[in-house]
């Protein structure tokens, strides 16, 4: 078990602040018109995020075991079919696809803080700053050094257990993540544009928001939360049972939203004084700001510390991404600790070098280029879409099927201690209503 309420909500809040809050919640608030967007997503999270979060956590907690075995205990105790299970399949394999491709990601973090550390970005213009981020994806040896060195911080984390390895960790990443993300926002209050930044973040401009980018928001706002992976669910297991579920629920989803707006205030003030552009995509951590660190005053300090941040961030979602491969692995295989996690973190740090080669040796290669929704997509592309925009939405939507539609209402009540029977209809009409239409029509966006 975790040892405390607040143990949980760092673990929790560890798993959801990770690249997508630091990395990719930037970029796509800068693609879509920024402070509308970030209305659309608050609502988001709030409507889709929070209930299947709490549902989650819920069945991983009154099922206490994996994944795919919280959800095999519950369908017998409640006389539901075995078929069921296949969500906890599809959680586990979709952490397994992920962390495979998100070790290599962290591992450009991880490359960088090096690059930051040593100067290399003073003075630098977009061209060689944009070169020298080609010639990393470009080196399959360098990308596999980083690669290794990040699933090596992984597994030996998840290897010492709950307590001993994750918790600790944990409690002390988590406040190294906020001390470096405040100390970034601070030096874009005093080095960027801080108001122009602002003001971007958080005056909406409803003009500039399409239908696109409300959908983006929403499929955003699932993935931010490490919903529909099994991560919450394992997490949930070793919840102890006088934890308040919807409290800790809700308090993860303020955490990460914190996370991830300031972040947005650490990185569009330096971007805006620097003359860039916010909307230029995936390349503005690894490209556009480089250069803007490149030009300040500090940069080099300033800039190091914020790659730091970027690999925290990365390492708190990773252990979360590993754990339900290795609980499912000590439960139906009945081997320890350490040999379940080496067995998964080696099998993963395998898928991973595909990852790397799509970025450079079979760059050209696209196995499904038969199928129109994947045509010209990479190893690396088909692993992010169809987790991020297939596993993980169908998933999420399942999950709020089996608890709002077929699990024991009773169980739910006292799982979530609402004994207000006004509070649970809300909670229980969303769930069963509200999040499937939200999920399905991001889901069916998707594929069309």
């Amino acid at each position: 078990m975790w040892s405390s309420r607040l143990a949980f909500i760092l673990a929790a809040s560890g798993s959801a602040v990770g690249l997508g809050n630091i990395w990719k919640f930037p970029y796509i608030t800068g693609e879509n018109g920024g402070g509308a967007f970030v209305l659309v997503y608050l609502l988001c999270i709030a409507l889709i995020g929070m209930p299947i979060m709490i549902a989650e956590v819920m069945i991983g907690r009154r099922g206490g075991r994996s994944p795919i075995n919280s959800l095999r205990m519950l369908t017998q105790r409640d006389g539901l079919s075995s078929r069921w299970t296949w969500i906890g399949w599809l959680g586990i394999t979709a952490s397994f696809l992920i962390l495979s491709f998100y070790s290599v990601i962290g591992g450009w973090a991880l490359s960088y803080v090096g690059q930051s550390a040593g100067g290399i970005f003073t003075g630098s213009n977009a061209d060689s700053i944009g070169a020298l981020f080609g010639g990393l994806l470009s080196d399959p040896w360098t990308l596999l050094i980083w690669h290794s060195v990040f699933m090596v911080l992984v597994i030996t984390i998840v290897a010492g257990g709950i307590r001993s390895g994750m918790e600790k960790a944990i409690n002390i990443l988590m406040p190294i993540l906020f001390i470096l993300l405040l100390v970034m926002v601070g030096y874009a209050l005093s080095s960027g544009d801080f108001a122009q930044g602002f003001a971007f973040l958080f005056q909406p401009d409803f003009s500039k928001l399409t239908t696109e980018g409300v959908l983006t928001a929403l499929g955003h706002a699932f993935f931010t939360l490490s919903l529909g992976m099994g991560v919450m669910m394992a997490y949930g297991s070793y919840l102890p049972k006088n934890v308040s579920i919807v409290k800790t629920a809700v308090a993860v989803s303020v955490v990460d939203t914190a996370v991830a707006l300031l972040a947005g205030l650490a990185i569009f003030p330096l971007v805006f004084a620097n003359g860039l552009e916010p909307g230029s995509g995936p390349g503005l951590i690894f490209q556009t700001l480089p250069l803007a660190f490149g030009q300040m005053t500090g940069g080099v300090l300033f800039g190091t510390l914020f790659f730091a941040l970027l690999v925290v961030a990365a390492v708190t979602s990773a252990i979360s991404l590993l754990e339900p491969v290795v609980e499912w692995l000590e439960e139906q295989k009945g081997i320890g600790r350490l040999s379940g996690t080496l067995i998964g973190g080696i099998s993963i740090w395998v898928l991973g070098l595909f990852t790397i080669l799509s970025f450079n040796e079979w760059a050209d290669v696209h196995p499904l280029n038969f199928i129109p929704v994947f045509e010209n997509k990479t190893i690396f592309d088909l692993l992010d879409y169809v987790t991020a925009n297939l596993m993980m939405p169908l998933g999420g939507l399942f999950i709020a099927i089996f608890v709002g539609w077929f699990m024991n209402k009773q169980a739910i009540e006292n799982q979530l201690d609402i004994h207000n029977g006004f509070g649970f209809k809300i909670f229980m009409f969303i769930l069963r209503f509200i999040t499937p239409a939200a999920v399905a029509t991001v889901f069916i966006y998707n594929l069309i």
